[in-house]
């Protein structure tokens, strides 16, 4: 015995300019009958929440897979799976297709090479699963937009769920991202934790999708931005602040990634937002409330 509830969705052309739309969603439980071999033009995540069963993988070799657990049905790639006839499994599944899903493959969130990918917590996972399907009501007008959205969020969740992963990302990132002002080369970053540069390049690349160099630099002119909206502290003071002791350095690298010197971009802020600036240098890990006061 099993029970299944599933829909599917057919989003307009203007819907794929999204770069990701929903295709399907669907909720299953009990001892459901294998799927495939077959091949899909599309992707797929399988969420498994509870039981065990089987994948079969392009090469022919049979995997175990016991909940909690994701399944990538890779578009081109044929699969097969199924619970276990004794003890079924619960499952739910998205189908999605968009050019962004490249760009979500090629920063680390869907892995070609692990199309079985234990989990930690599938609490946020199933979450955005049921917003697509609480979406999915017929005569539903935002359907394409919701579901897309949700997608989005569902990829995001997938990613933090992973075993190997915490809930604030892999213990090396937290690292870099807590040395990132320090005045440190790649090289330097790596010799902190014992690693070669290339071991350190493919771990950020593999955890963040990126480079170190871009991963630390993203942190550092994201601070600067703040630093600029919310201080009067002078330019220099703030190349200094994220580890920059060359402030004509600093503005170029700023002006070239942000597309504004880094005078102009406090001009926009400073115009576009009323109130000038506070008496306080902004903490990123400690926002104050919407309508509330700061601790």
């Amino acid at each position: 015995m099993y029970h299944t509830w599933m829909r599917y969705f057919t989003p307009s052309p203007v819907h794929h300019r999204l770069g990701l739309v929903c295709l399907g969603v669907g909720l299953q439980y009990g001892t459901l009958p294998p799927v495939g071999p077959r091949t899909l033009d599309h992707h797929v995540a399988v969420l498994i929440t509870a039981g065990r069963g089987f994948l079969t993988t392009p090469d022919g070799h049979r995997r175990t897979v016991t909940a909690p657990a994701l399944l990538w049905l890779l578009p081109g790639v044929p699969h097969h799976y199924g619970a276990d006839p004794a003890t079924g499994w619960d499952e739910s599944f998205v189908d999605f297709t968009g050019p962004a899903a490249d760009t979500y493959t090629e920063l680390g969130y869907i892995d070609p090479e692990q199309p079985l990918v234990p989990l930690a917590d599938t609490g946020p996972a199933r979450t955005a699963i049921g917003r697509i399907a609480r979406a999915a009501r017929r005569g539903n007008p935002l359907l394409e937009v919701e579901t897309a959205a949700a997608v989005h969020e569902l990829l995001v969740a997938l990613r933090r769920a992973r075993a190997d992963t915490g809930a604030d990302g892999e213990p090396l990132l937290r690292a870099l991202a807590r040395d990132a002002f320090l005045p440190l080369t790649v090289t330097e970053h790596a010799a902190r934790h014992g690693m070669t540069p290339a071991e350190l390049r493919a771990a950020v690349r593999r955890g963040a999708g990126c480079s170190p160099k871009d991963y630390l630099l993203g942190i550092r002119l994201g601070r600067a931005k703040e630093l600029l909206a919310g201080t009067e502290l002078p330019v220099a003071a703030v190349a200094r602040r994220v580890g920059y002791d060359d402030p004509a350095y600093f503005s170029r690298l700023f002006t070239r990634r942000v597309g504004l010197a880094p005078a102009r971009f406090r001009d926009r802020r400073t115009r576009d937002v009323p109130g000038g600036w506070s008496t306080r240098v902004p903490d990123p890990d400690n926002p104050p409330l919407v309508g509330g006061s700061s601790p």
